[in-house]
């Protein structure tokens, strides 16, 4: 995935919604706008997990809205807004349709989010990950199906891995790690059965 700043600087996250072109993915990092541009096989790897969870929405009719269009307010360490764009966001229908005349952009913490990971793998593994944990979303995804992640999260030799972050009480994060033919466990989709063999198939 390739991340190009496009518009203007010192954008608050309204003036960022505001701003925002409709034709792309867009986030707010460091109060500029940047287009991000995804491989077809980041796509198609998004596209699978989004439909797998729609399959499971719907097959035990959960209460949750699955989309790729989903916008989240998120701050940093140091106080700065960001808006994070994942490549797919799973939210509770209560907080989708309490306001439905508003923008796909929520303060909101979210039920589970997804990142697949490309070349700035950085962004998922370390400010994403303490963003989403400070927002208080409480599934995390970090999909690494090229491997390409630091070796403290993937061992040696470095293997394609999902790795499940789930929040706990004291809002941190809590790692798992799957692998191969490992079935991935989420707390979101407890009976979902995929795994990273079947994302590499895709």
């Amino acid at each position: 995935m390739l991340a190009t700043t496009t518009l203007g600087q010192g954008l608050t996250f309204e003036q960022f919604l505001e701003q925002c072109p409709e034709d792309g993915r867009y986030e707010l990092i460091g109060g500029a706008v940047v287009r991000i541009l995804a491989t077809r096989r980041h796509e198609d790897v998004a596209d699978f997990i989004a439909e797998s969870f729609n399959d499971e929405r719907r097959r035990l009719e959960l209460p949750y809205k699955v989309s790729d269009r989903v916008v989240l307010a998120t701050e940093t360490t140091d106080g700065q807004v960001q808006g994070r764009h994942p490549d797919v966001s799973v939210v509770d229908l209560a907080v989708w349709r309490a306001n439905r005349t508003a923008y796909t952009a929520l303060r909101e913490p979210i039920q589970l989010a997804v990142e697949v990971v490309s070349s700035n793998w950085e962004d998922d593994y370390v400010d994403k990950l303490d963003e989403y944990a400070r927002l208080g979303v409480r599934e995390y995804w970090i999909v690494d199906y090229l491997a390409i992640g630091s070796r403290a999260f993937l061992d040696y030799p470095k293997e394609p891995a999902v790795f499940v972050f789930l929040l706990n009480e004291q809002g941190e994060y809590e790692m798992k790690r799957f692998q191969g033919s490992d079935r991935i466990h989420s707390s979101t989709f407890p009976e979902l059965e995929i795994s990273i063999q079947k994302i590499l198939a895709v």
